[in-house]
């Protein structure tokens, strides 16, 4: 009969808590993956806004004269995803460079991308 108390396995309470180290485990790696998912959303978008940024300094670049000083927005399409964005044309030391300062926002008005640049006024 000694051989049998040795044998007699785990206690309902030893596997209760088992399965709650289990259950607390597979909840942290779910939060894990839903994080790595929204990271990566968050990822594209921030790349989708900076081509439109980069595309917009490229668009002032190309413009013949002198780029007018302020303030301006437009839209713009990148991928499936909608953007505004804003130009600050700035003056500096030689008349014939203007400073571009663009924000880029989303639809819900959150910032995605800032870029800077300079741009040289063709005759």
């Amino acid at each position: 009969m000694s051989g049998n108390r040795n044998a007699r396995g785990f206690s309902l309470l030893e596997n209760l808590v088992a399965l709650a180290i289990v259950a607390i485990a597979l909840s942290a790696a779910l939060r894990a993956g839903a994080q790595a998912v929204d990271t990566s959303e968050g990822l594209a978008e921030r790349t989708l806004a900076r081509w439109v940024a980069q595309n917009r300094l490229a668009e002032l670049r190309a413009l013949p004269g002198l780029l007018a000083l302020g303030t301006s927005t437009g839209e713009a399409q990148q991928g499936h995803q909608h953007f505004r964005w804003e130009q600050r044309v700035s003056t500096t030391a030689d008349a014939r460079w203007r400073t571009i300062a663009l924000t880029v926002f989303d639809e819900d008005s959150h910032v995605r991308a800032r870029l800077d640049g300079h741009v040289l006024a063709h005759p």
